[in-house]
């Protein structure tokens, strides 16, 4: 059930049209849609940084509760095999649609 006030930005026109989904060019509210080739790319390559560390670090925490049972973990694992399969994966994804964007964009002014 709509509030008041939903009735009342919908009486008015304040209410966005279109919905703040992923596909319509919005990562938690925030649009990205029409940002530039060089923006796009920056944000994408932060992103597959920012995975990269936070697996990294999930990897490395995950060792030392594996260390404290006993065992002699090879900490170079959580680079490894943890923390750049999961931001090179994470990086191409973003890549991919942020260049989806940015080509949306494009093909849409012309």
């Amino acid at each position: 059930m709509a509030t008041p006030t939903v009735y009342a930005a919908k009486a008015q026109g304040d209410y966005p049209a279109e919905r703040k989904t992923f596909l319509a060019g919005y990562i938690f509210g925030a649009p990205v849609k029409d940002m530039g080739w060089f923006a796009s790319l920056l944000m994408a390559l932060a992103t597959g940084m920012m995975a990269f560390f936070l697996a990294t670090f999930l990897g490395i925490v995950a060792l030392l509760f594996w260390h404290s049972t006993g065992h002699q973990p090879d900490f170079a694992i959580s680079y490894r095999l943890i923390g750049l399969p999961v931001g090179a994966t994470v990086m191409v994804l973003a890549l991919a649609y942020m260049g989806m964007l940015w080509v949306r964009r494009i093909s849409r002014r012309s």
